[in-house]
């Protein structure tokens, strides 16, 4: 659940004061950024450190939260996440992957002794017409959008040629555990604590920086941000509105479906032609 946490910060407060814990995030979310993106680990170190110490200046509930966005964003760091599918990455960054977002969950619950990450499976209610249509709105964008990205763009090549069996089952299993990885870090972690101390909007845009420098690291270059940022930011508004970890994660694993075709396409022209770019 998305609810604001009982801190010394609330939204009524002096808008000094909330900039000041504005800053703190800018600054965590910023290290991503230079860790992910340029890779200049000393800026994105430096960032990650200045803003958990700034976030215990400005508030202990703020920086609790900052601190396993932190950690999170750590792990992911210690090694690097571009798209390989060698036996020894695929494990490397599946087992990183599955730490980062553990640790700060275990941290909250056995150390803070709360339930602040939380992965809702079920909402409950019933999807509206509007949310259905999303369902369908958001492979046709992809089949439309992905192939002409990475063909005219040339990221395609960002991740590797494949063409045995049992690489296009490994590349398709690693597709999509990245992607349900991606919902329950960027959103269900960064984005659920961030929202704990800031406006909707805010919030949004500090997850959006996180998850599209991963994005960006994975292979997601060139122009790739012009979709990403939106995508991400869509990400954590639906589910905002939902709350609903199953939607959010059938909305994603539906767009990585036509990112694996459309790799698959690329790199081999010959198969998979239902594509008009």
């Amino acid at each position: 659940m998305l609810v604001p946490v009982t801190s010394a910060l609330t939204r009524s407060d002096p808008p000094g004061r909330l900039s000041r814990a504005l800053l703190p995030a800018v600054a965590v979310s910023l290290s991503a950024f230079f860790l992910f993106g340029p890779q200049i680990a000393v800026a994105g170190y430096a960032l990650l450190l200045g803003g958990l110490v700034g976030a215990y200046a400005v508030d202990r509930a703020l920086a609790k939260d900052l601190t396993l966005i932190g950690i999170g964003i750590g792990i992911v760091s210690t090694t690097s996440v571009e798209a390989d599918l060698r036996w020894d990455r695929f494990f490397t960054i599946g087992t990183v992957l599955t730490l980062a977002v553990a640790v700060p969950k275990l941290v909250d619950r056995y150390v803070y002794r709360r339930d602040a990450i939380m992965f809702p499976w079920r909402s409950g209610r019933r999807w509206p017409p509007l949310e259905k249509a999303y369902v369908v709105l958001v492979p046709l964008l992809g089949w439309m959008i992905l192939p002409f990205y990475f063909v005219r763009s040339g990221a395609y090549l960002n991740w590797p040629h494949v063409t045995e069996p049992s690489e296009l089952a490994r590349f398709f299993v690693a597709v999509n555990a990245v992607g349900t990885w991606d919902e329950l870090f960027f959103i269900c972690t960064c984005f659920a604590l961030l929202r704990r101390h800031f406006p909707l909007w805010q919030a949004n845009l500090l997850q959006a920086v996180i998850f599209v420098s991963f994005l960006w690291e994975l292979g997601y270059r060139s122009w790739g941000p012009l979709f990403t940022v939106p995508f991400a930011l869509l990400q954590g508004y639906v589910f905002a509105r939902t709350r609903s970890l199953t939607y959010v994660l059938i909305v994603h694993l539906l767009f990585d479906a036509l990112v694996f075709l459309s790799i698959v396409h690329a790199h081999n022209p010959q198969w998979l032609r239902i594509f008009v770019y």
